[in-house]
């Protein structure tokens, strides 16, 4: 699909270059003389290079159109994790390294959003909030600020948190999966 320059937006996947770019940062700049353009930061999906680049809102660029399909989390090994389709019960798998911090927070059977460009898988998008546990957190202390208090918690899947006082190991939460915040106690 054609967009001009201006209508150029952050987390926008466009196609330029002969290769696949995610917007970071878009910029709209008027200078004292000549057209405004949009100074835009992108960094490359396949290669992890950035590029930045001005764009005049007469020119054109093809934003990339992605399949997005459910799958289910089923396990991880020393490199992949692997993810069913539960319509078609066709397996897919995809290296940790493409998934990052996120697939710590991947347990059995969750359902997962995965893009496809191409029929290669690009990204996976969690739920927007996950139920985990508290593994070991420090024991609040009386007396504290209402400013500072917030604890550090350790989940069971390794990450680390913030957490109120009230909360204690063994504990079951919800946090958000694209901030890795606490929301709240269950």
């Amino acid at each position: 699909m054609k967009i001009s320059g201006n209508e150029i937006r952050v987390g926008m996947l466009l196609e330029y270059k002969n290769d696949l770019w995610l917007v970071l940062k878009t910029q709209h700049v008027k200078p004292g003389k000549g057209g405004a353009f949009a100074q835009v930061e992108m960094k490359s999906v396949n290669k992890n290079t950035k590029l930045n680049e001005r764009f005049r809102s007469s020119d054109t660029l093809e934003k990339a159109s992605l399949d997005e399909v459910k799958y289910n989390f089923l396990y991880e090994d020393e490199t992949d994790y692997y993810f069913m389709n539960p319509k078609s019960f066709e397996q897919i798998n995809i290296k940790k390294d493409k998934i990052g911090e996120k697939g710590k927070m991947l347990t059995e059977n969750l359902e997962v959003n995965i893009n496809f460009y191409n029929e290669k898988p690009l990204s996976v998008d969690l739920p927007n909030q996950i139920k985990c546990k508290i593994e070991i957190t420090d024991v609040a202390l009386k007396g504290q600020t209402v400013s500072s208090s917030y604890k550090p918690a350790k989940l069971t899947n390794g990450i680390s948190i913030q957490v109120p006082p009230f909360i204690e190991s063994g504990d079951e939460i919800i946090i958000d999966t694209r901030t890795v915040e606490y929301i709240k106690k269950i």
